[in-house]
Protein backbone atom coordinates (compact mmCIF):
# COMPACT_ATOMS: atom_id res chain seq x y z
CA UNK A 1 0.00 0.00 0.00
CA UNK A 2 0.98 3.36 -0.56
CA UNK A 3 2.14 5.16 2.69
CA UNK A 4 -0.40 7.65 3.58
CA UNK A 5 0.73 10.52 5.75
CA UNK A 6 0.41 10.60 10.01
CA UNK A 7 -0.95 13.14 11.60
CA UNK A 8 2.04 12.53 13.93
CA UNK A 9 4.81 13.16 11.76
CA UNK A 10 5.23 17.21 11.50
CA UNK A 11 4.58 16.69 15.63
CA UNK A 12 7.57 14.45 15.57
CA UNK A 13 9.69 15.96 13.57
CA UNK A 14 9.13 19.59 15.78
CA UNK A 15 9.99 17.65 18.61
CA UNK A 16 13.08 16.21 17.35
CA UNK A 17 14.43 19.92 16.85
CA UNK A 18 13.23 20.77 20.41
CA UNK A 19 14.12 17.82 22.77
CA UNK A 20 17.17 15.35 23.34
CA UNK A 21 15.01 12.08 22.61
CA UNK A 22 12.06 11.40 21.22
CA UNK A 23 10.33 8.55 21.97
CA UNK A 24 7.38 7.16 19.77
CA UNK A 25 5.29 4.61 21.58
CA UNK A 26 1.92 2.64 19.97
CA UNK A 27 0.60 -0.85 19.23
CA UNK A 28 2.47 -3.10 17.56
CA UNK A 29 1.98 -2.59 13.40
CA UNK A 30 0.41 1.01 14.09
CA UNK A 31 3.24 1.77 11.43
CA UNK A 32 5.82 3.62 13.91
CA UNK A 33 8.65 2.08 11.85
CA UNK A 34 7.22 4.20 8.60
CA UNK A 35 6.85 6.77 10.49
CA UNK A 36 10.60 7.21 12.00
CA UNK A 37 12.13 6.47 8.51
CA UNK A 38 9.35 9.44 6.56
CA UNK A 39 11.09 12.09 9.76
CA UNK A 40 14.74 10.42 9.40
CA UNK A 41 14.05 11.10 5.30
CA UNK A 42 17.16 9.73 4.81
CA UNK A 43 19.65 11.60 7.72
CA UNK A 44 20.77 9.68 10.86
CA UNK A 45 21.30 6.34 11.49
CA UNK A 46 18.34 3.73 11.67
CA UNK A 47 18.92 0.35 14.04
CA UNK A 48 16.10 -2.63 14.07
CA UNK A 49 16.47 -4.41 17.17
CA UNK A 50 13.73 -7.33 15.72
CA UNK A 51 16.76 -8.14 13.78
CA UNK A 52 18.90 -10.87 15.84
CA UNK A 53 22.03 -10.07 15.22
CA UNK A 54 21.30 -6.12 16.19
CA UNK A 55 19.73 -7.00 18.94
CA UNK A 56 22.55 -9.10 20.17
CA UNK A 57 25.09 -5.97 19.52
CA UNK A 58 23.49 -3.89 21.65
CA UNK A 59 22.71 -6.07 24.77
CA UNK A 60 26.45 -7.11 24.61
CA UNK A 61 27.26 -3.60 24.41
CA UNK A 62 25.03 -1.30 25.50
CA UNK A 63 26.83 2.05 25.47
CA UNK A 64 28.99 1.30 21.94
CA UNK A 65 25.83 0.70 20.41
CA UNK A 66 24.22 4.03 21.30
CA UNK A 67 26.88 5.74 20.62
CA UNK A 68 27.35 4.47 16.86
CA UNK A 69 26.26 6.45 13.88
CA UNK A 70 25.39 10.14 13.11
CA UNK A 71 22.32 11.66 14.70
CA UNK A 72 19.66 11.36 14.87
CA UNK A 73 20.02 7.94 15.93
CA UNK A 74 16.87 5.84 15.37
CA UNK A 75 16.40 2.40 17.53
CA UNK A 76 13.63 0.68 16.23
CA UNK A 77 12.03 -1.72 18.96
CA UNK A 78 13.96 -0.41 21.12
CA UNK A 79 12.06 -1.65 24.80
CA UNK A 80 13.92 -5.37 23.28
CA UNK A 81 17.67 -4.18 24.67
CA UNK A 82 16.01 -3.51 28.28
CA UNK A 83 16.99 -1.63 30.66
CA UNK A 84 20.93 -0.96 29.82
CA UNK A 85 20.19 0.32 26.36
CA UNK A 86 18.13 2.88 27.86
CA UNK A 87 20.71 4.22 30.67
CA UNK A 88 23.31 4.04 28.14
CA UNK A 89 21.08 6.80 25.52
CA UNK A 90 20.79 8.73 29.10
CA UNK A 91 24.34 8.69 30.09
CA UNK A 92 24.80 10.06 26.24
CA UNK A 93 22.27 13.14 26.42
CA UNK A 94 23.45 14.03 29.89
CA UNK A 95 26.72 14.49 28.77
CA UNK A 96 26.11 15.75 25.27
CA UNK A 97 22.92 18.62 25.42
CA UNK A 98 22.18 18.66 21.81
CA UNK A 99 18.73 18.49 20.65
CA UNK A 100 17.62 15.67 18.08
CA UNK A 101 20.22 12.66 19.18
CA UNK A 102 17.97 10.03 19.63
CA UNK A 103 14.75 8.90 17.98
CA UNK A 104 13.17 5.61 19.26
CA UNK A 105 10.08 3.98 18.80
CA UNK A 106 8.88 1.21 20.91
CA UNK A 107 5.54 -1.13 20.91
CA UNK A 108 5.09 -0.78 24.86
CA UNK A 109 4.37 2.05 27.19
CA UNK A 110 7.34 3.07 28.97
CA UNK A 111 6.62 3.78 31.67
CA UNK A 112 4.83 0.88 33.02
CA UNK A 113 7.68 -1.83 31.37
CA UNK A 114 8.79 -3.55 34.51
CA UNK A 115 12.39 -4.11 32.99
CA UNK A 116 12.44 -0.16 32.41
CA UNK A 117 12.82 1.86 34.65
CA UNK A 118 14.10 5.00 33.44
CA UNK A 119 11.72 6.90 31.44
CA UNK A 120 14.37 9.63 30.53
CA UNK A 121 11.78 12.22 32.25
CA UNK A 122 13.33 15.96 31.21
CA UNK A 123 15.30 14.59 28.22
CA UNK A 124 12.53 13.29 26.58
CA UNK A 125 9.56 14.94 24.41
CA UNK A 126 7.35 11.36 24.90
CA UNK A 127 4.61 11.09 21.40
CA UNK A 128 2.19 8.02 20.81
CA UNK A 129 0.68 6.54 17.58
CA UNK A 130 -1.94 5.05 17.27
CA UNK A 131 -3.50 2.77 14.24
CA UNK A 132 -4.89 5.13 11.34
CA UNK A 133 -8.07 7.21 11.76
CA UNK A 134 -10.47 7.27 9.54
CA UNK A 135 -9.30 10.81 8.65
CA UNK A 136 -5.68 9.73 7.78
CA UNK A 137 -7.29 6.57 5.50
CA UNK A 138 -9.38 8.52 3.60
CA UNK A 139 -7.49 12.05 3.47
CA UNK A 140 -10.12 14.42 5.57
CA UNK A 141 -9.11 16.61 8.29
CA UNK A 142 -10.20 15.25 11.40
CA UNK A 143 -11.31 18.28 13.07
CA UNK A 144 -14.41 17.04 15.12
CA UNK A 145 -12.40 17.73 18.57
CA UNK A 146 -10.39 21.14 17.82
CA UNK A 147 -14.12 22.59 15.91
CA UNK A 148 -16.43 21.12 19.23
CA UNK A 149 -14.53 23.48 21.47
CA UNK A 150 -13.87 26.53 19.45
CA UNK A 151 -16.66 26.80 17.06
CA UNK A 152 -19.06 24.03 17.45
CA UNK A 153 -21.47 25.34 14.68
CA UNK A 154 -19.05 23.96 12.04
CA UNK A 155 -19.72 20.35 13.34
CA UNK A 156 -23.39 21.08 11.19
CA UNK A 157 -21.25 21.44 7.97
CA UNK A 158 -23.15 22.43 4.38
CA UNK A 159 -23.50 18.80 3.09
CA UNK A 160 -25.12 15.40 4.27
CA UNK A 161 -23.27 12.58 5.07
CA UNK A 162 -22.90 9.86 2.14
CA UNK A 163 -22.28 7.52 5.20
CA UNK A 164 -24.98 5.09 6.71
CA UNK A 165 -24.93 2.26 9.22
CA UNK A 166 -23.72 -0.09 6.82
CA UNK A 167 -20.82 1.78 5.89
CA UNK A 168 -19.97 2.47 9.52
CA UNK A 169 -20.23 -1.13 10.28
CA UNK A 170 -17.52 -2.13 7.47
CA UNK A 171 -15.32 0.11 8.69
CA UNK A 172 -15.90 -0.65 12.18
CA UNK A 173 -15.13 -4.17 11.35
CA UNK A 174 -11.64 -3.03 8.89
CA UNK A 175 -10.26 -1.31 11.99
CA UNK A 176 -7.45 1.32 11.35
CA UNK A 177 -4.02 -0.96 11.41
CA UNK A 178 -2.79 -0.07 7.99
CA UNK A 179 -2.94 -3.57 6.60
CA UNK A 180 -5.82 -5.35 7.66
CA UNK A 181 -7.96 -1.97 7.06
CA UNK A 182 -7.33 -2.86 3.50
CA UNK A 183 -7.54 -6.60 3.26
CA UNK A 184 -10.09 -8.87 2.30
CA UNK A 185 -12.04 -9.51 5.39
CA UNK A 186 -10.64 -13.34 4.92
CA UNK A 187 -7.66 -12.36 4.94
CA UNK A 188 -8.40 -9.66 8.07
CA UNK A 189 -8.97 -13.07 10.12
CA UNK A 190 -5.59 -14.34 9.96
CA UNK A 191 -4.30 -11.28 10.41
CA UNK A 192 -5.87 -10.63 13.33
CA UNK A 193 -5.36 -13.55 14.86
CA UNK A 194 -1.61 -14.04 13.97
CA UNK A 195 -1.54 -9.97 15.69
CA UNK A 196 -3.00 -11.47 19.03
CA UNK A 197 -0.84 -14.46 19.18
CA UNK A 198 2.43 -12.77 18.81
CA UNK A 199 1.38 -9.59 21.32
CA UNK A 200 0.32 -11.98 23.83
CA UNK A 201 2.22 -14.97 23.53
CA UNK A 202 5.90 -13.39 23.12
CA UNK A 203 5.69 -9.34 22.99
CA UNK A 204 4.33 -9.34 26.52
CA UNK A 205 6.12 -12.49 28.09
CA UNK A 206 9.31 -10.99 26.57
CA UNK A 207 8.62 -7.84 28.61
CA UNK A 208 7.76 -9.22 32.07
CA UNK A 209 8.12 -12.96 31.91
CA UNK A 210 4.84 -12.92 33.21
CA UNK A 211 4.53 -17.36 33.17
CA UNK A 212 1.02 -17.31 32.55
CA UNK A 213 0.50 -15.80 28.63
CA UNK A 214 -1.89 -18.72 27.12
CA UNK A 215 -4.68 -16.68 29.05
CA UNK A 216 -3.86 -13.62 27.83
CA UNK A 217 -6.38 -14.09 24.91
CA UNK A 218 -8.89 -14.98 26.77
CA UNK A 219 -8.64 -12.20 29.20
CA UNK A 220 -8.83 -9.93 25.86
CA UNK A 221 -12.18 -11.76 24.33
CA UNK A 222 -13.31 -10.91 27.74
CA UNK A 223 -13.35 -7.43 27.63
CA UNK A 224 -14.01 -7.34 23.99
CA UNK A 225 -17.08 -8.61 24.90
CA UNK A 226 -17.21 -5.78 27.70
CA UNK A 227 -16.00 -2.89 25.13
CA UNK A 228 -17.43 0.71 26.32
CA UNK A 229 -18.69 -1.12 29.29
CA UNK A 230 -17.38 -0.12 32.84
CA UNK A 231 -14.60 -2.65 34.00
CA UNK A 232 -16.41 -5.01 37.29
CA UNK A 233 -13.19 -6.54 37.90
CA UNK A 234 -14.72 -9.18 40.09
CA UNK A 235 -17.10 -9.95 37.26
CA UNK A 236 -13.92 -10.56 34.90
CA UNK A 237 -12.52 -12.41 37.54
CA UNK A 238 -14.88 -14.63 37.63
CA UNK A 239 -14.97 -15.44 33.69
CA UNK A 240 -11.29 -15.90 33.62
CA UNK A 241 -8.63 -18.75 34.94
CA UNK A 242 -6.42 -15.92 36.41
CA UNK A 243 -7.33 -17.17 40.05
CA UNK A 244 -6.28 -14.22 42.08
CA UNK A 245 -7.13 -10.42 41.82
CA UNK A 246 -3.85 -9.56 41.81
CA UNK A 247 -3.04 -11.47 38.97
CA UNK A 248 -6.14 -10.66 36.90
CA UNK A 249 -4.94 -6.95 37.42
CA UNK A 250 -1.25 -7.42 36.43
CA UNK A 251 -2.50 -9.07 33.34
CA UNK A 252 -4.69 -6.46 32.30
CA UNK A 253 -1.76 -4.23 32.90
CA UNK A 254 0.43 -5.38 30.44
CA UNK A 255 -2.52 -5.58 27.66
CA UNK A 256 -2.60 -1.40 28.46
CA UNK A 257 1.13 -1.84 27.95
CA UNK A 258 0.96 -2.98 24.81
CA UNK A 259 -1.65 -0.91 23.82
CA UNK A 260 -4.66 -2.99 23.07
CA UNK A 261 -7.01 -1.80 25.82
CA UNK A 262 -7.87 1.48 26.69
CA UNK A 263 -9.17 2.20 30.45
CA UNK A 264 -11.37 5.51 29.80
CA UNK A 265 -11.84 7.11 33.63
CA UNK A 266 -14.73 7.89 35.14
CA UNK A 267 -15.53 11.61 35.41
CA UNK A 268 -16.70 14.15 38.47
CA UNK A 269 -17.02 17.60 39.21
CA UNK A 270 -18.86 16.69 42.61
CA UNK A 271 -21.86 17.20 39.88
CA UNK A 272 -23.70 14.47 42.35
CA UNK A 273 -22.86 12.02 45.27
CA UNK A 274 -24.44 9.15 43.18
CA UNK A 275 -21.76 9.57 40.20
CA UNK A 276 -20.06 5.86 40.03
CA UNK A 277 -16.03 5.80 39.85
CA UNK A 278 -14.97 2.72 37.44
CA UNK A 279 -13.22 3.29 34.39
CA UNK A 280 -15.18 2.13 31.17
CA UNK A 281 -12.82 -0.59 29.46
CA UNK A 282 -12.45 -0.49 25.77
CA UNK A 283 -10.54 -2.54 23.00
CA UNK A 284 -7.86 0.04 20.71
CA UNK A 285 -8.76 -1.01 17.87
CA UNK A 286 -12.48 -1.87 16.50
CA UNK A 287 -11.67 -4.22 13.92
CA UNK A 288 -9.77 -6.36 16.69
CA UNK A 289 -13.17 -6.40 19.30
CA UNK A 290 -15.13 -7.51 16.36
CA UNK A 291 -12.58 -10.31 15.57
CA UNK A 292 -12.50 -11.46 18.88
CA UNK A 293 -16.21 -11.20 19.17
CA UNK A 294 -16.68 -13.12 15.80
CA UNK A 295 -18.52 -10.59 13.93
CA UNK A 296 -18.54 -8.67 11.15
CA UNK A 297 -20.36 -6.29 8.93
CA UNK A 298 -23.30 -8.75 7.92
CA UNK A 299 -24.30 -10.18 11.57
CA UNK A 300 -23.55 -6.56 13.15
CA UNK A 301 -26.58 -5.70 10.81
CA UNK A 302 -28.98 -7.28 12.70
CA UNK A 303 -31.22 -5.27 15.01
CA UNK A 304 -30.87 -7.79 17.90
CA UNK A 305 -27.34 -7.72 18.09
CA UNK A 306 -26.01 -6.24 20.91
CA UNK A 307 -22.56 -6.10 20.33
CA UNK A 308 -23.12 -3.43 17.35
CA UNK A 309 -23.71 -0.50 19.77
CA UNK A 310 -20.92 -0.99 22.01
CA UNK A 311 -18.66 -1.92 18.88
CA UNK A 312 -19.78 2.06 17.72
CA UNK A 313 -18.78 3.06 20.84
CA UNK A 314 -15.74 1.74 20.85
CA UNK A 315 -15.19 3.14 17.25
CA UNK A 316 -16.05 6.40 18.73
CA UNK A 317 -14.05 6.80 21.43
CA UNK A 318 -10.73 5.52 19.71
CA UNK A 319 -11.56 8.39 16.50
CA UNK A 320 -11.85 10.66 19.68
CA UNK A 321 -8.38 9.38 21.99
CA UNK A 322 -6.33 9.05 18.65
CA UNK A 323 -7.14 12.98 17.51
CA UNK A 324 -6.78 14.05 21.39
CA UNK A 325 -2.83 12.59 21.00
CA UNK A 326 -1.73 15.41 18.30
CA UNK A 327 -3.64 18.54 19.75
CA UNK A 328 -1.55 21.75 20.97
CA UNK A 329 -4.22 21.71 24.06
CA UNK A 330 -4.39 18.86 26.35
CA UNK A 331 -7.62 16.50 25.90
CA UNK A 332 -8.28 14.10 28.29
CA UNK A 333 -11.56 11.63 27.72
CA UNK A 334 -13.83 10.49 30.45
CA UNK A 335 -17.17 8.82 31.10
CA UNK A 336 -19.69 10.10 33.03
CA UNK A 337 -22.41 7.43 35.01
CA UNK A 338 -24.82 8.80 37.94
CA UNK A 339 -25.95 5.17 39.57
CA UNK A 340 -29.84 5.11 38.73
CA UNK A 341 -29.49 8.55 36.39
CA UNK A 342 -28.05 10.06 33.63
CA UNK A 343 -24.99 8.87 31.65
CA UNK A 344 -22.86 10.43 29.21
CA UNK A 345 -20.93 8.03 26.82
CA UNK A 346 -17.69 10.55 26.30
CA UNK A 347 -16.42 13.26 28.19
CA UNK A 348 -13.62 15.39 26.19
CA UNK A 349 -12.49 18.18 28.80
CA UNK A 350 -9.05 20.17 28.51
CA UNK A 351 -6.53 21.45 31.38
CA UNK A 352 -8.91 24.79 31.27
CA UNK A 353 -11.69 22.86 32.76
CA UNK A 354 -14.10 23.26 29.34
CA UNK A 355 -15.46 19.77 27.99
CA UNK A 356 -17.65 18.63 25.41
CA UNK A 357 -20.13 15.52 25.99
CA UNK A 358 -20.86 13.20 23.25
CA UNK A 359 -23.64 10.57 22.97
CA UNK A 360 -23.12 7.34 20.51
CA UNK A 361 -26.13 6.39 18.65
CA UNK A 362 -26.17 3.73 16.30
CA UNK A 363 -30.06 4.61 14.73
CA UNK A 364 -30.25 7.12 11.69
CA UNK A 365 -31.32 10.49 13.64
CA UNK A 366 -31.47 11.53 16.89
CA UNK A 367 -33.98 14.20 19.17
CA UNK A 368 -33.80 15.46 22.45
CA UNK A 369 -34.84 12.86 24.34
CA UNK A 370 -31.05 11.55 22.88
CA UNK A 371 -30.03 14.44 24.37
CA UNK A 372 -31.70 14.49 27.41
CA UNK A 373 -28.98 13.63 29.57
CA UNK A 374 -26.73 16.49 27.49
CA UNK A 375 -29.55 19.22 28.70
CA UNK A 376 -29.01 17.54 32.58
CA UNK A 377 -25.17 18.54 32.38
CA UNK A 378 -24.75 21.15 30.82
CA UNK A 379 -27.24 22.47 33.69
CA UNK A 380 -25.04 21.50 36.10
CA UNK A 381 -22.08 22.79 34.56
CA UNK A 382 -23.04 25.46 32.02
CA UNK A 383 -19.83 28.09 32.34
CA UNK A 384 -17.50 24.65 31.16
CA UNK A 385 -20.11 23.29 28.84
CA UNK A 386 -18.69 23.75 25.60
CA UNK A 387 -21.09 21.60 23.50
CA UNK A 388 -22.89 18.37 23.38
CA UNK A 389 -23.01 16.04 20.70
CA UNK A 390 -25.21 12.94 19.60
CA UNK A 391 -23.91 11.39 17.14
CA UNK A 392 -25.59 8.85 14.87
CA UNK A 393 -25.58 7.10 11.44
CA UNK A 394 -28.02 9.05 9.71
CA UNK A 395 -27.59 11.66 7.04
CA UNK A 396 -28.22 14.95 8.19
CA UNK A 397 -26.79 17.36 10.67
CA UNK A 398 -28.99 19.65 13.20
CA UNK A 399 -29.37 21.70 16.25
CA UNK A 400 -31.21 20.22 19.13
CA UNK A 401 -30.94 23.33 21.60
CA UNK A 402 -28.54 25.53 23.06
CA UNK A 403 -24.92 23.94 22.10
CA UNK A 404 -26.46 21.08 21.54
CA UNK A 405 -26.10 19.20 17.99
CA UNK A 406 -27.13 15.88 16.83
CA UNK A 407 -24.58 14.98 13.67
CA UNK A 408 -23.57 11.80 11.49
CA UNK A 409 -20.58 9.98 12.92
CA UNK A 410 -18.52 10.91 10.04
CA UNK A 411 -18.49 14.40 11.13
CA UNK A 412 -15.17 13.07 13.35
CA UNK A 413 -13.41 13.09 10.63
CA UNK A 414 -14.53 15.51 8.04
CA UNK A 415 -14.87 18.46 9.99
CA UNK A 416 -12.37 21.44 9.34
CA UNK A 417 -10.88 22.11 12.23
CA UNK A 418 -11.55 26.33 12.78
CA UNK A 419 -8.82 28.84 11.09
Amino acid sequence: MDELPRRLEPITRQALAGFRVVVVTGPRQAGKTTLVRRTLDGVGTFARLDDEATLRAAMEDPAGFAAFGDIPRAIDEVQRAGEPLIRAIKGIVDDDRRRGQFLLNGSADFLTVPNISESLAGRAAMLELWPFTQGELAGAPDGFLEAAFADPDLLLGAEPSPLGLADYLERICAGGFPEPALMAPQMRRAWFRDYVRTVTQRDIKDLTGARRVRELPKLLSLLAARTSGELVTASLLRASDLGTRDTMEAYLGYLQMTYLVLLVPAWSRNLSAKIARRPKAHLTDSGLAAHLLGRDPRSLARPTDAARGQLLESFVVNELHRQASWLADEVRLHHLRERGGPEVDIIAERLDGRFVAVEVKSAPQADRHDARHLHWLRRKAPDDFACGVVLHTGERAYRLDDRILAVPVSRLWTTEPPR
